[in-house]
């Protein structure tokens, strides 16, 4: 069965950037969560390690969530600078 991934293997775009905003804003994995748990989404911190080291698809609405979060854009969370 076809999987969509990037060309490199990877299955998001935006999980480096999260995984950098989150340690500088002194958060754990499990901190994070919460907070998304808090603007209604449904995440633990195994889904937000899978989606730091880009194992794991990010919906739109997490996106959007985690720009509102950490007062960014989505297309900065995305690396839209194509």
């Amino acid at each position: 069965m076809f999987k969509n991934k990037y060309e490199n293997g990877k299955l998001n775009l935006c999980g480096a950037v999260i995984a950098t905003l989150r340690k500088q804003n002194g958060l754990s994995q499990r901190a994070l969560a919460d907070q998304m748990q808090l603007l209604g989404i449904d995440i633990n911190k195994n889904a937000i390690q899978k989606i730091e080291r880009e194992q794991r698809f990010v919906t739109d609405i997490e996106v959007k969530a985690f720009a509102a979060y950490f007062k960014v854009t989505t297309d900065y969370l995305l690396n839209c600078n194509w």
